[in-house]
């Protein structure tokens, strides 16, 4: 991706996402000690930063009979969204247990809802099966396309925000945070970069250190949108050339971290919306004094999750 690349994607985008708001919010900066910005990505048409990725995806595709891709919840329905507004078909596999409410909202944007596995990556796996069967398209959670839409909510951020210190960003796929590392590097900006999984989904942070793909058996986390456990080698290549490190995070920090992002900015957070601001908290005494960003990728929170969280 090079800026026109990225320009040519801001264009596609804009069409059906406006810009999401980047707030600094008093009452979080208490607890986080140091200048902290939040990237608000729940304020779009699905509540999440994905369907930047689908947009610009659907946007770039020749003719097709239909998308194929599975999902826990905000990639489906970013190509749900994204395939109603251009015509074309889409049908999402998810895991057993999945969010009944992520399965109900990508229905509700148009997809057909398959639920099979017991988790993302034997969901994924039927996927692929299904396209051969039915000769429809394939979308992998990790496409270069799927990267540039996804980095038009960087980019803005860098504009709103310029000489930011540290980007904290949840690392699922690793859509968001290789789209970070791109406009970073295309802006000559010196920011780090800093990816957070769950420490029960470790698989990224493991890829990092050793500088390749390493499967984990299970990605057991309530951080459904970080529950990966076969990271993808070109996300991982990416990630090793350009973020500075990856945090891992307990389940007790996440959900704490859920709780005082809604009651610090009234900005209801799904279980990976709030991880950025559980990393930065495991780090403030690294960046104290520094200007800070959090990625606040989505509030499509299960209420029962959410209630948890809070109590």
């Amino acid at each position: 991706m090079d800026l026109a690349d990225l320009a040519a994607a801001r264009e596609r985008v804009a069409e059906h996402v406006p810009p999401t708001p980047a707030r600094r919010w008093p009452l979080l900066e208490r607890t986080t000690g140091t200048e902290t910005w939040v990237k608000h990505e729940n304020h779009n048409p699905t509540g999440a930063f994905k369907v930047r990725g689908g947009v610009n995806l659907c946007a770039r595709l020749d003719d097709t009979p239909g998308l194929i891709s599975a999902s826990r919840g905000n990639h489906s329905q970013s190509l749900a969204f994204a395939g109603s507004r251009y015509g074309v078909p889409v049908t999402i596999v998810v895991p057993e247990g999945n969010s009944p409410d992520k399965n109900a909202a990508t229905e509700a944007f148009g997809a057909e809802l398959l639920i099979h596995g017991r988790d993302f990556q034997e969901a994924l796996e039927h996927a692929g099966k299904l396209a051969e069967q039915r000769g429809l398209t394939v979308v992998p959670p990790f496409h270069p396309w799927l990267v540039e839409g996804v980095a038009t909510y960087a980019a803005e951020l860098h504009e709103a925000v310029p000489d930011l210190d540290v980007v904290y960003v949840p690392v699922g796929m690793g859509s968001g945070i290789c789209a970070n590392i791109a406009v970073r590097d295309l802006l000559g900006r010196d920011t780090e970069i800093v990816g957070v999984v769950s420490e029960r989904a470790p698989a990224y942070a493991l890829s990092f250190e050793a500088g390749e793909v390493v499967p984990t058996p299970s990605a057991d986390t309530f951080v459904d949108g970080v529950a990966c456990r076969t990271p993808d080698a070109e996300a991982v290549r990416r990630i090793v050339a350009g973020a500075a490190r990856i945090v891992r995070v307990s389940e007790e920090a996440a959900a704490a971290a859920m709780a005082l992002m809604y009651r610090s900015t009234h900005n209801l957070p799904e279980p990976a919306g709030s991880l950025a601001l559980a990393g930065l908290l495991a780090e403030q005494d690294r960046v104290a004094g520094k200007k800070v960003a959090v990625i606040h990728t989505g509030g499509n929170a299960d209420f029962d999750v959410f209630a948890r969280a809070l109590s």
